[in-house]
């Protein structure tokens, strides 16, 4: 007969990248039985420090991100919105002017202080949003250490770097030659690939065929970049200052920013994504008839169908690329989502859903 021990010791091995020899010995503390055992660090470092120890099978590795909305809401104090939020969704009705205003400035504070955990309690404790940036600058001064275990040449943080200039160009793909002027395709693969596994970054890469197996058909060598952070996102585009004034924080808050913030809005809605569960995934094509490109920002599988995402920064419903997909690849669609700053609405047949409801696609 098995005997199952309920045990009520948890023993934490935090930065354990920095001693390999204790993370071997997982197996023999796990055959001990008597506790259980987390360990936590950075992920870079932990796959370089692996030389001349072995690995324990009896590590489960555990996919961490940071707070999602509905746990920065919890973080605040704030219990009811998001059920609501999903009430309101499953319902297909809208919240109303005055309510979705709240919630639309609810998430411009989460897309600014974001989810890592040490810059969300600063923002509990002080209300401050230059304090929450200089916690926000340690963490992304800590990946840039991090980038040149990947790559000491610097190669690596000059493409994190580059990921806000990148978007803002509204370009078809991350174009590495305009960040690295000489660099064989195959490094970049591995720096990508490096850089996604380490959880820093989010990658999206182009779907040369749109279906339910998408994976199967991405192109590597195509792709764009995100931050795994949103609220790390907008400090790094605004890294040429020393500090983030709380000025633009509280412009960006009100939406009274001039500068076009769709890329910002896409970051989020890619965090969002991921956090769900999701691949990410993009399309870009040529309409035959007027030779123009087109892109859909983000494609998702559901029930072997494909629901196309096209992102807004505004309350603009017009969505022209997401139209000529869905005309392109008709019997492979299920739902189709227009995704802005406006309340809950129907065009026809698409959704169009307040970015705060991104979670509940």
């Amino acid at each position: 007969m098995i005997v199952l021990i309920e045990r009520r010791s948890l023993i934490i091995f935090d930065e354990v990248q920095k001693c390999p020899l204790a993370r071997q010995a997982i197996k023999h503390l796990v055959k001990d039985g008597r506790y259980d055992y987390i360990e936590t660090g950075s992920l870079i470092s932990i796959r370089k420090n692996v030389k001349d120890i072995v690995i324990p099978s009896e590590e489960r590795k555990i996919n961490m991100y940071p707070m999602d909305y509905e746990e920065f809401l919890w973080a605040v104090g704030d219990n009811t919105s998001y059920k609501l939020i999903g009430q309101f969704y499953n319902t297909g009705k809208p919240l109303g002017q005055q309510t979705n205003r709240k919630m639309l400035r609810d998430f411009r504070l989460y897309m600014l202080v974001g989810g890592m955990p040490q810059a969300v309690d600063e923002y509990i404790n002080t209300n401050n949003f230059r304090k929450v940036d200089a916690v926000k600058r340690d963490i992304l001064n800590l990946y840039e250490e991090d980038f040149m275990k990947i790559d000491p040449i610097g190669r690596a943080s000059m493409l994190f770097d580059a990921i806000p200039a990148q978007l803002n160009k509204n370009a078809s793909r991350f174009h590495v030659s305009s960040v690295i002027e000489t660099v064989r395709a195959d490094d970049v693969l591995q720096l990508i690939a490096e850089m996604k596994d380490s959880k820093t970054v989010l990658v999206s890469y182009h779907a040369n065929d749109p279906n339910a197996g998408m994976s199967s058909n991405k192109d590597l060598s195509k792709f764009k970049m995100f931050v795994c952070d949103t609220g790390l996102f907008t400090t790094l585009m605004f890294k040429d200052k020393d500090f983030t004034e709380n000025e633009i924080y509280e412009k960006l808050l009100a939406d009274n920013l001039s500068a076009n913030l769709g890329y910002l809005y896409e970051n989020a809605v890619a965090q969002m994504l991921t956090a769900n569960g999701n691949e990410l995934f993009y399309h870009t094509f040529m309409n035959k008839t007027s030779r123009h490109n087109y892109e859909v920002d983000f494609l998702v599988v559901r029930k072997n169908k494909i629901c196309p995402l096209e992102i807004k920064s505004s309350g603009y419903k017009k969505h022209i690329s997401m139209d000529l997909f869905c005309e392109k690849y008709s019997s492979r669609i299920l739902n189709k989502y227009l995704i802005y700053t406006k309340d809950y609405a129907k065009d026809k047949d698409v959704f169009c859903l307040p970015v705060y409801m991104t979670p509940f696609i």
